[in-house]
């Protein structure tokens, strides 16, 4: 008996040492594995009745909003720190990608080079995502901003070639003016040069075509004015079996701040007072209709929904689904 349990307890003594060796072992190899540092291509795929939508990100950048946005500092540093962030604020840049069976189109195409390392990678994850560039039969801009249109170009040539470039006439005219790019102020001269350098290669191709009213642009696809942040800032109403999604672009840069606040402008706004309107406007009858919004700088992939709170909005994000 006394040496059956001796030979127990010796038995049960090597089990732990060899244990606390593995775990010791274990807890030391994987101490020393290096961090990884990257995320998994920034692609979100939803359908919108039979179109295939995808949210493609170009990447984020460091923002300093409180100097952007037209408040007191202090007052914007409050309103973030409320949603556990703060400022410079780290800032989302999104497209969309619409597959309408018929058609490939993208809304808008990121920076390209004309920002920091940290934006850029729209076509990266435009092929991660399962595309290439060279399918893309329409791109649609909201607008002419740098972060809009830069992806057009890569390494001094058309990114893509098979496409034809859309955007409002008024926006076209404006920053493709070589006139307003000579009397703008010093600090507004690359919102000209960047429209320029991305536009006009394609305007040169044949492959740039406006349009100066509201209406249906494609089966599905209809431009909405939503004048304010530029001139000629458009809107794209997406509708397909009932479902819809309104791609607004930059009619909100900082979600924490102007969700809370629609009355907020930017300093990018080219007309202050009728961004604020029409931010205002288009949020309330989203909110009343329930229709998707899909936005360039809510954290991607910045597509959701809106609850209006009295005079506030509350953000509700698309549920998140595993296509099959």
């Amino acid at each position: 008996m006394i040496k059956n349990t001796l030979h127990q307890l010796a038995r049960a003594a090597l089990y732990l040492s060899i244990a606390g060796a593995v775990g010791m072992s274990s807890g030391a190899a994987y101490a020393a594995a290096p961090m990884v540092k990257t995320s998994a291509p920034a692609y979100y795929r939803t359908m919108l009745g039979a179109f295939e939508v995808t949210a493609l990100s170009d990447g984020t950048v460091k923002l300093p909003v409180e100097k952007i946005l037209m408040e007191p500092e202090q007052k914007t540093k409050e309103v973030l720190a409320k949603s556990f962030l703060q400022a410079p604020l780290e800032t989302s840049v999104n497209a969309y990608l619409v597959n309408t069976g018929n058609k490939l189109i993208l809304i808008d195409a990121g920076t390209g080079s004309l920002f920091g390392p940290s934006l850029g990678k729209l076509i990266a994850n435009l092929k991660a995502s399962g595309y290439e560039a060279a399918q893309i039969d329409d791109i649609y801009l909201t607008h002419l901003h740098p972060d809009h249109v830069g992806g057009l170009m890569i390494n001094g040539a058309m990114a893509f070639n098979n496409a034809t470039i859309h955007v409002h006439q008024v926006e076209a005219d404006y920053w493709l003016s070589q006139k307003n790019l000579e009397q703008a102020p010093a600090d507004g001269k690359p919102f000209f040069q960047g429209a320029m350098t991305s536009l006009n290669p394609y305007k040169a191709a044949g492959k740039l075509q406006t349009f100066s009213a509201d209406g249906e642009l494609l089966p599905g696809l209809t431009a909405q004015s939503t004048q304010g942040h530029t001139a000629g800032h458009t809107s794209y109403l997406l509708e397909s079996q009932g479902e819809k999604m309104l791609v607004v672009g930059d009619l909100i840069h900082v979600a924490a701040v102007q969700l809370a606040q629609p009355e907020v402008t930017v300093t990018f706004d080219s007309h202050a007072k009728e961004a604020s309107a029409m931010r205002q406007k288009i949020f309330s009858q989203a909110a009343k209709d329930g229709v998707i919004i899909a936005a360039s700088h809510i954290q991607f992939p910045g597509m959701g929904r809106l609850k209006k709170h009295g005079a506030s909005y509350q953000w509700v994000p698309v549920n998140f689904s595993l296509m099959p």
